[in-house]
């Protein structure tokens, strides 16, 4: 699933807005829709889609010094479309698509969360994304995503849709990540053969893909402390121009890496009322490769406990039961730290690194991954999603 994109507009307003009026159908004339299954190419898709309202480049990962000190990481790249149509203005800061930025930090021993968001304009090389003869590249300001040459023995000599390699860079005066990101399974199409269907009204859906499992090493820096790590990343695509239907409120997004070489991507898609949405979906990466789509009857997720932010007075879900009873999975998904709210964006959300644990087969299974809460508000009902029901 995706992190939270909004329109420019809504930057400036004093209140946070809605995630269904963001995500909505209205204001969709002149844009393309996710209708039917995209033949994807590479790496000409990795970069922009202006066509569409939406779209994003998602980063997240839990990396280590080697020495006991963990970190999470998420830099989210968003671009969004200001009109459907090119400035007619003879200007280099004409514009019409925007860039926000997330870039959030946990730093797990200290239990602190460090986070901000920027905006810029996609003029004047200020921000924004391209493709050409070195690949894809994506900027905000200082901030960075860009594809560098894998290595040789990528997956084994791979084909170069699968072995994606790229530097990823973002720095601010108080923290600071720099990582090479490198694939270590094949990529991943969600949903119809990337076409991730969030409500039956035609064209409220995304093109999605994954790199479900990436290595990660380089430095990140908390308080001019630098520290060398290494761990895993994981990387999401979508781009659309609206998702969210009638009814639909938000998210519960799971990207789960376990030690057995497996991923679990999951979302339950919330209601107004709390209940789980029928179009809730997800896939399970096995160790060699093979995927396997999961419908909304093939997983169900408990709630089991909760936090209240202290920041927003929001109150989200902190521990959870999954269970897959077709493939013989049940794990629990524990915070690594409670707070983890990016409270000083325009839309409050909670995103942050996550442990597991559980069976498999019979057979005991950890991990980490990164769990992504959206849509929740102060009175947000709790129908249905109740500790123990």
């Amino acid at each position: 699933m995706s992190a939270l994109f909004v329109a420019a507009s809504m930057a400036r307003a004093q209140e946070s807005p809605s995630l269904e009026a963001v995500l909505g159908g209205d204001e969709v004339a002149g844009y393309a829709r996710a209708q039917r299954p995209h033949p994807f190419t590479f790496p000409l898709d990795h970069g922009p889609h202006p066509q569409f309202k939406h779209e994003w480049w998602y980063f997240t990962g839990n990396v280590s010094d080697g020495h006991g000190r963990d970190f999470g990481f998420q830099l989210t790249f968003f671009r969004i479309a200001l009109s459907p149509n090119k400035p007619v203005r003879d200007s280099a800061w004409a514009a019409d698509q925007v860039y926000m930025g997330h870039f959030a930090l946990s730093d797990i021993g200290a239990q602190r969360f460090l986070h901000v968001q920027r905006f810029s304009r996609a003029a004047a090389g200020l921000a924004g994304a391209q493709v050409d003869d070195d690949g894809f590249r994506v900027w905000l300001e200082n901030w960075q995503v860009r594809q560098v040459a894998p290595d040789l023995d990528c997956l084994g000599g791979g084909n170069a849709t699968d072995c994606l390699a790229m530097r990823l860079a973002a720095i601010e005066p108080d923290f600071a990540l720099n990582l090479s990101l490198s694939s270590l399974k094949p990529l991943v199409l969600q949903g119809e053969a990337g076409l991730s269907r969030k409500s039956p009204q035609p064209g409220n859906a995304s093109h999605y893909y994954s790199f479900t499992r990436l290595a990660a090493h380089g430095e990140v820096s908390v308080a001019g402390q630098r520290s060398d790590v290494s761990g895993l990343a994981w990387m999401d695509r979508e781009w659309s121009t609206s998702a969210l239907g009638e009814g639909q409120v938000g998210w519960d997004w799971f990207a789960l890496q376990f030690d057995d070489g497996s991923e679990l991507m999951w979302y339950d898609m919330r209601r107004a009322d709390g209940r789980v949405d029928p179009n809730s979906q997800g896939v399970l990466a096995a160790a060699d490769g093979a995927v396997t789509r999961l419908d909304a009857a093939d997983v169900q997720v408990q709630v089991i406990d909760w936090w209240r932010s202290p920041h927003s007075g929001i109150r989200y879900p902190a521990h959870w039961r999954l269970v897959a009873p077709q493939h013989d999975l049940s794990i629990e998904v524990v915070p690594r730290q409670a707070d983890q709210e990016l409270h000083e964006t325009v839309m409050k959300y909670w995103e942050g690194a996550v442990s597991v644990s559980g069976t498999r087969a019979g057979r005991s299974v950890a991990g980490t991954g990164y769990v992504e809460l959206a849509g929740y508000q102060h009175d947000q009902a709790d129908a249905g999603r109740r500790p123990n029901d």
